[in-house]
This record gives C-alpha cells, sequence and structure tokens, in this order.
C-alpha cells in the first residue's frame, strides 16, 4: 500500500501539488493576514517597553515637586518621576519644537538613539530623527533656539539623533500654540539648560500594567481606573500646592484682612455710639470697598496659584491611537476576508480529492476482489490527502505567519519601529489546520468510505455516464434550430454536469469577488477622506482665540497676513452623547454664529437624501457613525452631557453625512438649552486662496508672531494627511490580497479544468474519432468554460460588493466610516485577469488534448 501510494503520487504529482498549493495559499493569507494585527502591536509594544514609556502623563500649569511624585505613588503600583517639558521655537527654520529635558537618573521616556549619543555636556542637545531626515541637520551642527525659548543658552551641538515611543509617527509630532500651530519635531538639552523651577510634567507607569498589550482593551480599561485614582490624589493634592504657591501673597493679605477687620470694629464701636453720625456711614462705605478689593485680590492669588491638570495616556501620544486603529482594521479584515479565501479554497480542494477517489474505483475493486480489507484500501487515498494537506500546510503556516507579517510591517515607513516582533499564531494555525484536514482528509474518507460498500464487480465497471436531458433553450426554438451540432452538446452538457458547473461558476465568482474585495478595499478607504474634504469641509484653517473679546483682533491678524479669502465665526465645544448603555465621548460641538455663512464651510447635508440641511430650531444634528454606535434614527432622543456636567434629553432632528470624527450640530439660539452654557463664539473657520503645505506652514508662523491671542491653529491639510496615511497603510495589505486572489483564482481555475477533462476522457476521444479537428475538440469543452466563467464573473461582480461592504464594515472604527466604493479598474482588472487565466487554461486545455492517448481511453473495462 505505501509502494501504491508513492506511485499514486508520482503518476499524478500535478494533482498533489495543485492540492498542496491551494491548501497552502488558504492558509498562508489566513494564518498570515491573522498573524499581521498582533505582530504590529508586538512590534511598537517592543518599543514601549524597551523605551519605558509611561502609562500616564500629566502637564501642570504650575509645575510638580516631590511631595506630588509621593501623592501619585500612593496609587498601587505607580512610579512616577517628574520631567521638565516645553514647547519652543527654534532652528534654522524657526520651528515648533517640544523640547525635553535630559537626565541620567530619569527612568521612564527613553529616547531611543539612532546614531551618535545623548548630550553630556551643557552645550549638547539630541534631535528627533525626523530633524535629520527632514531638516538636513547632522553631527556636529549648530543649533539656536529663539531667545523666546527662555533656555540658560540659546545655542547647542548636535551629538545624536533619536526616536520615541511618545511620537510613533512621523506624519505628526502634535499640536502647540506657537510657531505655525504643529510641533515640527523633538529635542533633549540637559535638565539644568531649561530654565525653569519647577519640572512641568509628571510621568506615571505602574509595573502590572506592562504584561498586557497597550492596544488590548484590558490595558485600556486598568489604564483607565489608575487614571481615576490618580486623579483623587492628585486633587487632593492641588489645594496643598496651591497653598505652597499662594504662601507669599496670602501671608501680605492676611495681614491686610487682619487691619481690615481691625477698622470694622472700631467703627461699629463708633457707629454703637452714634448711629446716626453720616461721616460713620461714609467710613463703613470705604471698608466695604477695601474689604471687595481684598476679596477680589484673593480670588486672583487663589485662580494664579490652583495648578490646572491636562491628563494623557498613551493612546493621547501623537500618531498613537492612530496605529492602533490601523491594526485593529487589519484585525478586522483578517476576520473576513481570509476566511472567504480559505474556504473557497477548501471547496475545490473537497472537489479535488472527491474526484481523485472516485478516478480510482477500478483500482479499488480490484484491490477489494484480491482481498484487501476497506481500512487498507482507504488507507492510500487518505495518507494522499493528509501529506498534500500536511505540505500545504506546513508550508502555508511557515510562509503566512512569517512572511506576511514582516511584509506589512516593512511597509510601515511612516511609523517609529524597531525590528518587526512576530509570534506565532498557533490558533489561527491551529483553526487552519482544522479546516484544512477537513477538505482533504474529511472529503477523501467520506469519499473512499462510500466507495469500499460497493461490491467488487460493480467498482471494477465504469460509472454508467449521465443521460442527457431536453434543456429549456430548445423550446425556443428559433434560436436552438440555428445552433450547430457541437455548440448544442455543449449547452446540453451545461445542465448535465450540473456540480461541475455550479463548481466552476463558484470558482470563478470567488475569484472575481476577491480580487473585486481587495480594490474595493482601497478605493474605499481612501474615499472616505475624499468625500470628506472635499464634499462636507470647506475651510482650510481652525484658528482659535484664547477669549471671545479678542477674536475681532484675531480676525484682523488673520486677515491682513494675505492668502486670506474669507472666513465665518463658529463656537465649538465637546460633548458627551449616550443612550442607554451606548455612549460617544468627546463628540465636537459645533455652533455657527451666522447659518447662512456656515454652510459655505461645512456642508450639513442629510444621510440619506444628501440634501442640504438647516440647523433645526428644537433639537440637534448628529453625524451618521455617532447615530450608528447609539443605535438612533431620527426623531428620537438621545442624552447630552456638555458644559458643567449639564445633561439634558435632546430631540436628533436630523442625522448628516459624515465620515471621519463625530460630530453635532447646534443652532446658536439652542445652545445654552443643551449645553448648559452660552456658545463661546471665539473659533475661525478659514477659507485661503492657496492650499499647500509650504504656504500653510509660513502663515501659521505670521499669524502666530504676530498676535499672541491666538490660541491654536489647525489646517485641514493635516487631517487629510492623517487620512491618507490611514490609506496608504492599507495599500500593502489590499495589494497582497489581489496577488494572492488573483493566483488562487488560477490554480482553482487550472484545477476545475483537469478535473473536468479527465472526467471526460471517453468522450473527448470519441468526438476525436468522430473526426473533430483538434481546435473544435478544445472549442467543444473551452465553449463550457467561458460561458461558466460569464456567469461566475458577473456573480462575482455581486459577491464581491457584498463582501467588501461586510469587511468595511468589520474595519470601521468608531470615528470613521468607509463608503462602499469600487472605482471602474477594479471591475476591469478582475474581468480581464479571470479572462487571461480562462485563455491560459484553454490554451494549456488544447496542447493536453493534442496528446490524448484515444485508444486507451477507449478501451473497456467491462
Amino acid at each position: 500500500m505505501n509502494k501504491l501510494l508513492l506511485r499514486n503520487i508520482k503518476d499524478s504529482f500535478g494533482r498533489f501539488i495543485a492540492i498542496a498549493m491551494i491548501i497552502m495559499l488558504g492558509v498562508l493569507i489566513f494564518v498570515g493576514v491573522k498573524a499581521t494585527g498582533p505582530a504590529l502591536n508586538d512590534s511598537l509594544q517592543a518599543e514601549v517597553n524597551s523605551q519605558k514609556l509611561s502609562d500616564v502623563q500629566i502637564i501642570s500649569t504650575k509645575g510638580f515637586t516631590a511631595k506630588d511624585v509621593a501623592a501619585a505613588e500612593k496609587v498601587s503600583g505607580a512610579k512616577a518621576e517628574t520631567s521638565k517639558y516645553k514647547a519652543v521655537i527654534g532652528g534654522k527654520n524657526r520651528d515648533a519644537i517640544a523640547l525635553y529635558g535630559y537626565d541620567k537618573q530619569d527612568k521612564q521616556n527613553l529616547p531611543k538613539i539612532k546614531s551618535g549619543r545623548l548630550p553630556k555636556a551643557n552645550n549638547e542637545i539630541l534631535l528627533d530623527s525626523k530633524a535629520k531626515t527632514d531638516e538636513g541637520y547632522k553631527l556636529g551642527d549648530t543649533f539656536k533656539f529663539a531667545k523666546s525659548a527662555d533656555l540658560t543658552r540659546r545655542t547647542f551641538k548636535v551629538v545624536g539623533f533619536a526616536d520615541s515611543a511618545q511620537y510613533v509617527d512621523n506624519a505628526t509630532r502634535g499640536a502647540a500654540n506657537i510657531g505655525n500651530g504643529q510641533v515640527q519635531y523633538f529635542a533633549y538639552v540637559p535638565k539644568k539648560m531649561m530654565n525653569l523651577p519647577v519640572a512641568t510634567a509628571l510621568n506615571v507607569r505602574f509595573s502590572s500594567l506592562q504584561d498586557k498589550g497597550t492596544f488590548g482593551s484590558k490595558y485600556k480599561d486598568a489604564v483607565k481606573d489608575k487614571v481615576k485614582q490618580l486623579k483623587r490624589v492628585l486633587n487632593a493634592r492641588k489645594v496643598d500646592r496651591a497653598a505652597e504657591l499662594a504662601k507669599p501673597a496670602t501671608k501680605k493679605l492676611t495681614s491686610a484682612q487682619s487691619k481690615l477687620d481691625a477698622a470694622k470694629r472700631q467703627l461699629a464701636t463708633a457707629a454703637k455710639a452714634a448711629p446716626t453720625n453720616s461721616r460713620v456711614k461714609i467710613q463703613q462705605k470705604q471698608l466695604a470697598k477695601q474689604q471687595a478689593k481684598l476679596d477680589q485680590q484673593k480670588k486672583k492669588v487663589k485662580d494664579a496659584t490652583t495648578p490646572t491638570y491636562i491628563w494623557s495616556t498613551r493612546e493621547d501620544f501623537p500618531g498613537f491611537s492612530g496605529y492602533g486603529e490601523s491594526s485593529d482594521r487589519i484585525a478586522a479584515i483578517a476576520n473576513v476576508f481570509p476566511l472567504f479565501f480559505f474556504l473557497l479554497a477548501a471547496l475545490i480542494t473537497f472537489t479535488t480529492v472527491t474526484r481523485m477517489v472516485e478516478e480510482s474505483r477500478s483500482q479499488i475493486g480490484t484491490l477489494k476482489a484480491l482481498g484487501f480489507s476497506k481500512g487498507s484500501i482507504a488507507y492510500q487515498y487518505i495518507m494522499y490527502a493528509l501529506l498534500a494537506a500536511v505540505v500545504g500546510i506546513v508550508f502555508g503556516s511557515v510562509l503566512g505567519n512569517e512572511l506576511l507579517p514582516r511584509l506589512v510591517i516593512s511597509m510601515y515607513q511612516n511609523y517609529v519601529l524597531g525590528g518587526a516582533v512576530v509570534h506565532f499564531d498557533w490558533t489561527s494555525i491551529g483553526f487552519a489546520m482544522v479546516l484544512a484536514l477537513i477538505s482533504t482528509v474529511g472529503a477523501a474518507i467520506i469519499v473512499i468510505n462510500r466507495e469500499v460498500k460497493v461490491v467488487p464487480s460493480e467498482l471494477m465497471r465504469p460509472k454508467a455516464p449521465k443521460s442527457s436531458k431536453k434543456i429549456w433553450l430548445e423550446k425556443v426554438t428559433f434560436i436552438w434550430s440555428k445552433l450547430k451540432f457541437n455548440q448544442k452538446i455543449s449547452y446540453r452538457n451545461l445542465f448535465r454536469f450540473k456540480s461541475r458547473g455550479i463548481m466552476t461558476i463558484l470558482g470563478i465568482a470567488g475569484g472575481t469577488a476577491l480580487i473585486l474585495t481587495g480594490f474595493g478595499l482601497d478605493n474605499s478607504i481612501s474615499s472616505s477622506g475624499q468625500r470628506q474634504y472635499n464634499d462636507l469641509i470647506h475651510y482650510d484653517a481652525v484658528v482659535q482665540s484664547k477669549t471671545t473679546d479678542k477674536l475681532p483682533e484675531v480676525q484682523k491678524t488673520v486677515k491682513d497676513a494675505g492668502n486670506y479669502k474669507q472666513s465665518t465665526v463658529v463656537s465649538t465645544g465637546a460633548a458627551k452623547v449616550s443612550k442607554g448603555d451606548k455612549s460617544v465621548a468627546d463628540i465636537t460641538v459645533y455652533s455657527p454664529k451666522n447659518e447662512d455663512q456656515f454652510s459655505k464651510y461645512i456642508k450639513v447635508k442629510d444621510v440619506d437624501s444628501k440634501k442640504q440641511l438647516s440647523l433645526p430650531n428644537d433639537g440637534i444634528v448628529l453625524t451618521e457613525k455617532a447615530a450608528k454606535i447609539l443605535g438612533v434614527k431620527k426623531g428620537d432622543k438621545i442624552s447630552v452631557t456638555g458644559q458643567n456636567n449639564h445633561k439634558i434629553q435632546v430631540k436628533v432632528a436630523a442625522i448628516a453625512e459624515n465620515y471621519v470624527s463625530n460630530f453635532m450640530y447646534i443652532k446658536r439660539q439652542n445652545y445654552q438649552n443643551v449645553m448648559g452654557k452660552q456658545p463661546s463664539m471665539k473659533t475661525l473657520l478659514v477659507q485661503l486662496k492657496k492650499t499647500n503645505k509650504s504656504a500653510e506652514t509660513k502663515l501659521g508662523k505670521q499669524w502666530i508672531s504676530k498676535n499672541t491671542n491666538i490660541l491654536g491653529i489647525n489646517f485641514t491639510t493635516d487631517q487629510k494627511k492623517t487620512v491618507t496615511n490611514m490609506s496608504s497603510q492599507m495599500g500593502p495589505i489590499v495589494w497582497i490580497f489581489i496577488l494572492l486572489s488573483g493566483l488562487l483564482s488560477f490554480i482553482v481555475l487550472y484545477n476545475l479544468n483537469n478535473i473536468n477533462i479527465s472526467e471526460r476522457q471517453r468522450e473527448l476521444s470519441t468526438i476525436k474519432v468522430l473526426g473533430f479537428f483538434d481546435p473544435e475538440v478544445t472549442m467543444y469543452v473551452a465553449r463550457e468554460t467561458i460561458i461558466l466563467a460569464i456567469v461566475g464573473i458577473v456573480g462575482g461582480y455581486g459577491l464581491g460588493n457584498l463582501l467588501t461592504m461586510y469587511v468595511l464594515h468589520q474595519a470601521e472604527t468608531n470615528a470613521v466610516i468607509f463608503p462602499l466604493v469600487i472605482k471602474p479598474l477594479g471591475y476591469v482588472v478582475a474581468t480581464v485577469l479571470m479572462i487571461v487565466f480562462n485563455l491560459v487554461v484553454i490554451a494549456i486545455t488544447h496542447r493536453h488534448l493534442k496528446n490524448v492517448d484515444m485508444v486507451e481511453a477507449l478501451k473497456s473495462n467491462e
């Protein structure tokens, strides 16, 4: 039996390899894509661990001391340390720079040296690697800061370049209210050079969280809990810190209050003695004024000394959440696309193995007649399928798990990553192995079990061919009568061998659908940004004033700087919306000062009709993704939590089309009712005459340098770039899908065609003996394939759209919607590939049919 097994593999080596290849491709794409999402997370996690990235970072307006560190470390497992940080202007282009004070005692947020070394002397600086690639700085260069940076010295020598896990995305370094509003790169100088009396940042790391994946829900939930605990202890510490800062002023104010109280007592005694004395009444009024003035001074001191904290977790660091969403998208796609790919491969493999066993009926009958047991007969077919499956599983698992994630990670050039960290995904490999064995060994067991039950004499006779029946086309006589004989036979055969036809259609439809899905993912992900920033958003910059009363000055600065087209005033804020146990936090709220002008900057369109909406007098307009998360439709009520925890039930008057982020639009007159405060009209939406990165950089610097009342600037090109990066990150995955889908489709077609030919050797030999030429014999078979291919391609269009829609739904995040878009190129490529594959298979078939041994095929073994 082992010799027979080896001989069978040798004699049908092409089929053995085809089965192994189909299984390999199915396992490769399934295991590879399933492993890619975790590999992306693990690769960044390795950087996070090696650089000891903080779990929580707090920035204080009044700085931190050792007492704050001690307070933070009261939280179980917390290790806290302070650092000096501020945004400053520096470099040859006067860029905004995130400047950190370096100390060799630091244990958290350690920079990763790419070249050079850490600063040792007071005149040395370590720069972001981005400053080297983008600005052309080299080791040994002199780096100069602006006077406004307020450092102990202004010039430094560049001694090294580094990456930082605080800045994982090279496309962004965060925002700042200096320069052009965007940080260009980070830098480290010795801590003593920072010229700050106290540390400005408090970094906290928890040892108990480091074995949890940064992007996992367990880590995020644990961090939220730790942040709550930290807020309790640090908010309590606020009072003491304010008292420490206010001590000198409080001493003077206490003295003034004592004197004032003494004067009040004296005057009270005089008033009792002479209650009608007008002079006493005048003095009482003067003292009341002095008390009011003193109270005002006390309030100013309290406001000036009470710290304000800005809280950040890892996902708030620039580019961090975008990276996590990217890996989540791949993981979501991995739950659908590869499974469909693998099921198609398994279906074809099942058919191939079934056909292999059925072809050996005569041999099985002979072995039974010779007295071999059912088990020993089944052994060689089960082992044949098992060996092919094992070869496919091993190569598919290793190549998929090791090659695909590394290939994708190598293409993530926008992100600061070390080497790829890839672990074997044994769960996915195990699942793929089970499916592969079911489709190969399972098929062999089912079919051989059926065949060995048949008596030897029946097995050694060929199966009676299926009888031909009239088809519906024969009833359309004016068409049927005009067909040639071989055309009629081909059409009859289509209905005669239904299972083979269905398998061919499924194979072609599946291949077409997979290729279309690849293009659909690419087109749809890129279309979300195009629709958001071309169809809905029509402003180029958002400029915020520090206060409402300073807005006219800010507006004048923006107008006078050049490149200005027009602007409109809006109120912006943030709210939390919820319904039942579902909620969306940090939803951006817009309320326009002039609604007619507002429509020129943001198109608020109905999600269904796509018509422009007017803001309602009663209720709010909610964007599409937020409505989906909450499960609400037009007319439903939701809970809105605004300023100062003001909570109110509000009607959703309309749902607006939107693709990136979540927004809520409120009419100015209705704002206080919803948000619990009057709208603060201190934000400008600005349209520019010319928009490109260099023009915006220049403009942003002009605005901020001329007006200190500008709180912040954001250009939409930066947001567009973020969405473009999201699309480019998916590009490699998509093209891998397309290439592997094309390869699978070709192998499937080739395999099905081989099955078709092997099943019909006697029939085709008969046709040849009757005098048909080789091209006519080929067309006899190819005509059926072409018809089935057309049906499969058309069916694949519909299946591709359904599969793309489902995959996109899985890949969406809480802030992004992907519209279903498959451009004509996708249909053209999928169709052309299927046509080319069919033509290649037909050419191979023609060559095979020319060499058919007609005498051997027509020999009777009855």
